[in-house]
């Protein structure tokens, strides 16, 4: 009769253990999932950006005019702050932007097509975001900003 009540102990102490090993395992799993979503989100607002960003080019470079838009952004993706930048290099402009509010380090890129001066930052809030596109001679220059308010 002594032996049959340690193998219980040891039973139960089996079982609590893979049960906490199970629920760590799924609670890791659904913050992998919530971070996905995010990253998803984020990507979608920069082809979002960037599909505006190519139609204000293509307007200043066939109209030869300045052009300004506002887009409408999420204050926070899935309460999380993000950043949008826009940069270029001698021959290509691109758009990064990544999660926290910040521009330290870019988590996602998407680039712009065309040669292009490309500048300025938007860090998430509430507010606009302001596209404004100008010739200045041969180089189409394009630059983001923040514009607060509704």
């Amino acid at each position: 009769m002594p032996s049959i009540i340690p193998s219980y102990v040891y039973t139960f102490f089996a079982i609590s253990i893979i049960g906490t090993l199970l629920i760590c395992a799924f609670s890791a799993f659904a913050v992998s999932m919530k971070q996905d979503i995010e990253v998803e989100q984020l990507k979608n607002l920069l082809e979002h950006v960037a599909a505006e960003s190519c139609e204000l080019i293509s307007t200043t470079a066939t109209n030869n005019s300045t052009v300004s838009l506002k887009i409408s952004m999420p204050a926070s993706l899935n309460q999380k702050q993000y950043w949008i930048q826009l940069r270029n290099d001698s021959s290509t402009a691109w758009i990064e932007g990544g999660l926290g509010n910040t521009p330290d380090q870019s988590s996602l890129t998407v680039f712009v097509p065309g040669i292009v001066y490309a500048s300025g930052v938007y860090t998430s809030g509430y507010g606009f975001a302001e596209l404004e596109c100008q010739l200045q001679g041969t180089t189409v220059c394009l630059n983001l900003s923040q514009e607060s308010g509704t």
